[in-house]
């Protein structure tokens, strides 16, 4: 007997074929029926009537900083009511294994201080995938380990080359969590301490990685004037270091490279093995602290306002030759603070809080990071047609670049990105409505070529045989509807989400059935 059919749908595979009206059946954790038009499904616990809405494979998000959800907010609502069955964590450099840069905040960004303690005796990338399962995520969660993170347990915020014996150190890190189930190496270029890491350093490390079928997804060093040459610089390190190449959130950021986003795919097309993704907004979310230069100080955010002032201000401000600003071509009136300790900052430009505190923006900038190093911002940097470009490639996958959270959780005050409850949603509708692409090639790349690239076998797709990872949507009504100044707001338009054949939410029922799993790579 089956435990469910979902009858009655509109059934798009991942695939990018043509979609089939019919019905899919779940035994256990597989789908393990497909019938056409209105053959009758075998005997069954329970049938779902779809009315006719589209079924699709759970959609899939490779670039997720939920890396701690499980142990803060294991019911992932943001994560899940957007149609999202499985997302990879570990991105931008930043694991929180090894344990480094637990103290200084870089593991608990996207939740409260004191709301989640390090977990007791996790020797290994293991023990920590192990600790995530023991929390029952609602999603299923895949992990990379962060070059940044390997870099700290080694080299702690040291502006330096590794010696030959640090550099083996890190890359038996990495080997042990590839071996471990890690689906590969990530890198965040624009932070400490991945900013300073050289180009061979990230190569030695990636071929950990590649020896055992994982992938390299970066982060770049720069977005805007120096965005070719990032890119570049991520396709070398896979071409040397014989691994796929990821560069995540593809984006033009600032005026210097505004309409230059089909030069961006060419470039990734061109490529031999890279793939990418996108948020389709036209602002990033990132820290406050990402706006300064390598070399400015990072053991203590006090020393930065005793540091050569002009040269910092200069450097955050236009740039220097190996550091992009992200304040040029951009604006301080369009990078809004959205998390610090003083509440009054929070949803405020940097100019605006320069005037209120009688500063110049700069040593705004300065009070806010003296205040609270953990500060974070929003950038409204991309313009929409470059952002459309983007979205328009079938090839280029969707990700939010967010963690979970809810209006009842613990950051649900906080005025966040409104990519963490809207970037799937978003992405079908503006498809959709503006004619970009079919829904068969939308779906495609929001499931089925995410889940192959980042090996997560047997997902992404409606197929006998496959994990039943499933979301019921209408096609005319789904949509996004948070915005920045009301981020806390779930999508319209979706049913249910089935995950590893539990119905873990559906429309009107409360709580979530957290059916969860942690996929490891498999050589």
């Amino acid at each position: 007997m089956l435990d469910l059919v979902i009858r009655d749908a509109l059934v798009l595979d991942g695939s990018g074929e043509a979609p089939f009206h019919g019905a899919v059946g779940i035994q256990d954790e597989r789908v393990a029926w497909l019938g056409r038009g209105d053959a009758p499904p075998p005997p069954t616990a329970r049938e779902v009537d779809a009315g006719g809405r589209a079924l699709a494979p759970g959609f899939v998000d490779v670039h997720s900083h939920a890396d701690l959800s499980p142990l803060v907010l294991p019911e992932m609502p943001s994560v899940l009511r957007q149609g999202i069955t499985s997302v990879v964590v570990g991105n931008c450099g930043s694991s929180p294994w090894p344990w480094a840069g637990w103290d200084e905040g870089v593991a608990l960004a996207y939740a409260r201080p004191g709301s989640v303690r390090r977990p007791a005796g996790l020797e290994g990338f293991g023990a920590f995938l192990a600790a995530i399962e023991a929390g029952r995520p609602a999603v299923n969660v895949a992990a990379l380990v962060g070059h940044g993170s390997v870099r700290q347990e080694v080299l702690g915020l040291e502006r330096r080359p590794p010696t030959a014996s640090e550099l083996a150190r890190m890359r038996a890190l990495v080997r042990d969590a590839i071996g471990d189930g890690a689906t590969g190496l990530s890198s965040g270029l624009i932070y400490a301490p991945g900013m300073f890491a050289s180009t061979d350093e990230l190569v030695s490390l990636a071929e950990e990685a590649g020896a055992a079928g994982g992938l390299y997804a970066s982060h770049i060093r720069g977005e805007g004037r120096d965005l070719f040459a990032a890119v570049d610089e991520a396709l070398t390190i896979g071409r040397r270091a014989g691994l796929p190449v990821h560069v995540s959130h593809l984006k033009c950021e600032s005026a210097r490279v505004r309409g230059r986003a089909g030069d961006l795919l060419a470039r990734l097309h061109d490529a031999e093995d890279a793939t990418g993704d996108q948020y389709p907004y036209t602002a990033w979310n990132s820290s406050l602290s990402s706006l300064l230069p390598p070399w400015a100080p990072v053991g203590s955010v006090a020393e930065i306002a005793a540091s050569d002032h002009d040269r910092l201000r200069t450097a955050v401000e236009e740039g220097e030759p190996d550091f992009q600003s992200a304040v040029d071509g951009v604006g301080w009136d369009r990078i809004v603070v959205v998390g610090t300790a003083d509440p009054r900052w929070r949803g405020r430009d940097l100019a605006g809080i320069s005037e209120a505190l009688g500063v110049a923006p700069f040593d705004a900038l300065l009070h806010l990071l003296v205040e609270d190093p953990e500060t974070s911002c929003i950038g409204h940097a991309m313009h929409d047609d470059d952002v459309r470009t983007i979205l328009a490639d079938p090839g280029v996958f969707v990700a939010c670049d967010g963690s979970a959270t809810s209006p009842e959780g613990p950051g649900g005050d906080l005025p966040v990105h409104p990519r963490e409850y809207g970037t799937f949603p978003r992405a079908i509708a503006r498809c959709r409505d503006e004619g970009l692409l079919p829904l068969t090639a939308v779906i495609r790349k929001l499931t089925a070529l995410p889940a192959e690239r980042f090996g997560l076998r047997d997902r992404g797709r409606i197929a006998e045989g496959a994990f039943a990872d499933l979301v019921l949507f209408d096609p005319a009504a789904i949509a996004d509807t948070a915005t920045y100044e009301a981020p806390h707001a779930f999508p319209t338009g979706i049913d249910m989400v089935v995950v590893n054949g539990t119905i873990a939410w559906e429309q009107g029922a409360r709580p979530v059935t957290r059916a969860g799993k942690v996929l490891r790579r498999r050589a």
